[in-house]
């Protein structure tokens, strides 16, 4: 079950990153995004993640079961279930970031060339294409805040 799901969860979010690169930003786009991407993304988490904490399957949570601690966590990711609960869990918030980022890009007039790369960045390492679009944007966004 879990490799099927890990691979679902990878087709779903470069199907919905293709779109959000190649497609023209229209309201179907940002919606199929939003809606048929992160938020299937997130439906699986939640559906997963909710069917390992109570137990429903079997695998996921060690007899440490404690998810606030270092062991409790590494004992969680050195299973099949955790891998794919916790790497949707990446999907999902990485997409919904470069969701936003091209929103803010779109609105802030940066052309759809230049955002391949922070997007490509964001796809990737989600933190990194995050911090480096803070960084481009700055200039921009003082500069509208002020007019």
């Amino acid at each position: 079950m879990w490799p099927i799901l890990f691979t679902l969860t990878n087709v779903l979010a470069m199907a919905a990153w293709v779109i959000l690169i190649s497609l023209p930003r229209k309201p179907l786009a940002h919606s199929a995004v939003l809606y048929l991407g992160v938020g299937l993304l997130c439906l699986i988490y939640t559906s997963c993640f909710a069917a390992v904490l109570t137990g429903a399957v079997s695998e996921g949570l060690s007899s440490e079961g404690n998810l606030m601690s270092v062991e409790g966590v590494r004992a969680f990711f050195a299973t099949d279930a955790g891998v794919v609960i916790g790497w949707t869990h990446y999907l999902a918030f990485d997409l919904f970031t470069g969701l936003w980022i091209a929103r803010d890009a779109d609105a802030k007039g940066f052309s759809r060339l230049a955002q391949i790369p922070v997007l490509a960045m964001t796809f990737v390492a989600g933190p990194v294409g995050l911090l480096v679009w803070l960084i481009v944007r700055e200039r921009s966004a003082r500069a509208i805040g002020r007019g």
